[in-house]
């Protein structure tokens, strides 16, 4: 790749591993709901009126937003705001690449290859250790089951969009995001109630407003804008793998700018996950080089 497209990537895996940072800290004067109906407006709005629609059903429109959009971060926005780690969230949340797997196969009966299913086996085994790790530093139990419940949403956005096809993935994203706000608006209203809506958006603090807009405009738009242009200009074999490194800057941003503590255990359990993934993202290359050689 050119060295601007190296820097697109490299932007777009900072952007998303501080992304939970700034999950966590807009957390702090704005609840989960109202969090991610504010999120998905800004990106929405007044973006439709300039990014063409993609030329998709409307049925399938809706899945995405339902899940990717809405379904991952109903779940997320909540595990971390209630206690799970930014940084191991980052992590945890890159099981989506084995629920995917498992998806393709139990609904559209794709084939699980042994680098699959080795690395899900070591990945959950990794996910175990994080899950099981006690001490001072244990994880939320709903933190953490509400993390896996949004890399199923993910996992379920995934397919969506295999069966999509190629698409404008910019207008994908803005057209997608028109269905979370209000579904997440009344989740708000029904879970964190009226008052402490009125009360979030009477006084934002300055932090909150900051982490909103960069949940919006660099998470979402710029992030995904760029991912997209560099899938479209490069093999998905050499860009995908980048993904992998999400979840590092995740638990070091975490660990540098929120002082987040991991116990050895979780550390370990980490390093095993990302061992999973590797044998699940670098399984087709070890299958292919012995033909090649």
């Amino acid at each position: 790749m050119a060295l601007k497209d190296w820097l697109a990537a490299l932007l777009v895996i900072v952007a998303w591993g501080v992304n939970f940072v700034v999950i966590k800290v807009g957390l702090h004067g704005v609840p989960p709901m109202l969090l991610g109906a504010l999120r998905f407006m800004l990106v929405a709005f007044p973006a439709v009126l300039f990014v063409p629609r993609p030329q998709v059903p409307w049925t399938r429109l809706l899945a995405y937003g339902a899940t990717i959009s809405l379904g991952q971060f109903v779940f997320l926005f909540s595990a971390i705001d209630a206690g799970m780690p930014a940084g191991l969230a980052s992590l945890v949340l890159q099981a989506q690449a084995f629920f995917t797997v498992l998806l393709a196969a139990a609904l559209f009966g794709e084939r699980m290859h042994w680098y699959s299913l080795a690395g899900l086996a070591v990945a959950a085994a990794g996910l175990a250790m994080i899950g099981l790790s006690g001490g001072a530093g244990r994880v939320s139990a709903l933190g953490f089951g509400l993390t896996l419940c949004a890399a199923l949403c993910w996992a379920g956005g995934n397919l969506v969009i295999k069966g999509i096809g190629k698409v404008d993935p910019l207008g994908l994203v803005v057209w997608g995001a028109l269905v979370p706000p209000l579904p997440f608006l009344a989740l708000s209203l029904w879970l964190e109630g009226a008052p402490r809506i009125t009360a979030s958006l009477a006084s934002p603090g300055v932090d909150s407003v900051l982490a909103v807009f960069y949940l919006a405009y660099v998470a979402t738009c710029l992030g995904y804008g760029l991912w997209g242009r560099l899938l479209a200009h490069h093999p998905v074999r050499q860009i995908a793998p980048l993904t992998l490194l999400v979840p590092v800057v995740g638990l070091l941003s975490a660990r540098l700018l929120l002082g987040e503590q991991l116990t050895p255990v979780q550390w370990a359990g980490g390093l095993v996950v990302m061992l999973g993934l590797l044998v699940n993202v670098f399984g087709p290359r070890w299958r292919a080089a012995p033909q090649t050689a």
